[in-house]
């Protein structure tokens, strides 16, 4: 077979290739790490110029492609994402020639002075770290009306499907992945953000308990509700890059949580019968009037799947609380003292030092930059910096007991729940004020071809049950196509 034709059918098999696909070619020498960087930097060069989902790559994936190629040879491979492409959205650092700029163009010219803790993760599991995503700029914390997928630095990220919602903030990472520019990627979420863009682009969305994956290194939005987690085409996906990113880092006290998961047996996750004996609630009041039609009828459709596999379905369930009733009160507080924070503690050559700065270099451009205005930045920087106000205490003292106590634990107690299910990322405000976690899986399309998934959402520290049933669900109705 000459090389054009070897070329044509790796790159057929690549579309829609699995991370354990990609390492069983390599184990038997029919592909590279280097092969998949290639063909990936192809596929980015083919299709991000209609998408903008792909900010930048790095300079240096293939040599570090080559690199593990040689190790694997001498060794053998060092985890399931040994040699495997991962794109990283635009807020997590990357101690390389990549920029951190959380899509603003104040910082288009900051390069991290070191690897945020998940990336160095990813490259001791030997995962090749491909470039960096669009994303909706500032997390999508600057302004009340700006649109999904949206950066000054960046542009609009596209949805692959076609004319629909992107979501985000984690757009370029959804759009990315669906279009099969990369292996898998990394998003973040302080509310939405992993589960809401997955949705929109037919992927498995894992956003992890708060507290199981280090956020040292990442732009902050909130101290108490963000967090990353993997963003894929597929659960056991999702599964491998998550069990290689979870731990304890001294940067980020509050990891030290993450022992909950020490122990966990991650194969056993990928069961078919994750769904058989467990009590599923439906919380209609959180969605019933934000749907359309056609998606309650898809919804419904998916719930009669559950108990086709075996899940016994508690309808009607009322939570206590609303995700209007949390408000962004937390959020406009944490910001400025989060991000005064880390922007201080970036290299001196930037002259971005604080939320201030940003403000008065966007005023001072805005014709690039403030196409939606930012009335949310300046909210936050009417607020003092400290946490000490007394209505940001009240705010997360209410978040907390709503959201943690009385939505989520009393509810998931009382009834004897394992997990909740909502359409889209329905409820996902509630579950990020508690810091719990959600997974979004892939479950089919509307009429006009946009895609639908649903989100088990459950109690802190579940995600083993959560991935277990989500991939029972998701090996069903095996809803994913490709754009």
């Amino acid at each position: 077979m000459n090389q054009a034709k070897r070329k044509k059918r790796i790159k057929d098999w690549l579309d829609e290739a699995t991370i354990a696909d990609m390492q069983e070619k390599m184990s038997c020498n029919d592909i590279t790490s280097e092969d998949l960087v290639f063909m990936y930097l192809e596929v980015i060069a083919e299709k991000n110029p209609t998408l903008n989902a792909v900010l930048e790559v790095n300079t240096k994936a293939l040599q570090i492609a080559q690199a593990l190629d040689d190790e694997r040879a001498e060794k053998g491979p060092r985890s399931m994402l040994h040699g495997i492409p991962i794109l990283i959205k635009d807020n997590i650092e990357t101690g390389d020639n990549l920029h951190t700029s959380a899509g603003s163009l104040s910082l288009a010219n900051h390069y991290a002075m070191k690897d945020a803790t998940i990336v160095q993760k990813l490259r001791d599991a030997g995962a090749v770290i491909l470039g960096k995503t669009n994303m909706t700029e500032w997390a999508n914390f600057m302004s009340d009306h700006m649109t999904n997928g949206f950066s000054s630095r960046g542009g609009l990220v596209k949805n692959p499907y076609g004319p629909f919602d992107v979501g985000g903030s984690s757009s370029g990472s959804a759009s990315a992945v669906a279009s099969n520019c990369a292996a898998a990627a990394i998003g973040t979420e302080t509310s939405g953000s992993i589960l809401n863009p997955a949705a929109q682009n037919g992927l498995v969305g894992l956003k992890p308990t708060v507290g199981s994956i280090s956020r040292a290194g990442i732009i902050p939005l909130s101290h108490t509700q963000d967090t990353a987690g993997p963003m894929t085409r597929t659960v056991e996906d999702a599964l491998h890059i998550f069990s290689e990113i979870i731990g304890e880092d001294r940067l980020d006290p509050i990891t030290r949580r993450s022992r909950h998961l020490e122990d966990v047996e991650w194969d056993k996750c990928l069961d078919l019968t994750g769904l058989a004996g467990k009590r599923i609630g439906i919380v209609r009041s959180i969605f019933e009037n934000e749907i359309s039609s056609e998606l309650a009828e898809m919804f419904e459709q998916k719930i009669a799947v559950l108990r086709e596999l075996g899940a016994e379905v508690i309808d009607g369930v009322e939570l206590g609380c609303k995700e209007d009733d949390l408000g962004y009160a937390v959020l406009t507080h944490e910001f400025k003292a989060d991000l005064n924070g880390y922007l201080a503690n970036t290299h001196p050559s930037n002259p971005i030092r604080s939320l201030a700065d940003v403000i008065q270099f966007n005023n001072e451009h805005p014709e690039e930059t403030l196409q939606f205005g930012q009335v949310l930045l300046e909210k936050s920087q009417l607020t003092s910096g400290t946490l000490t106000e007394k209505a940001y205490i009240e705010a997360l003292e209410r978040n907390r007991y709503l959201a943690g106590e009385i939505a989520l634990s009393k509810s998931l107690d009382d009834l004897e729940l394992d997990a909740f299910v909502f359409p889209q990322d329905h409820g996902c405000s509630i579950g990020a004020a508690a810091g719990t976690p959600s997974i979004t899986v892939p479950a089919g399309f509307s009429k006009a071809g946009e895609p639908f998934g649903i989100t088990f959402s459950g109690r802190a520290w579940s995600e083993p049950m959560l991935i277990t049933m989500a991939y029972a669900f998701e090996q069903k109705v095996n809803a994913r196509r490709k754009p």
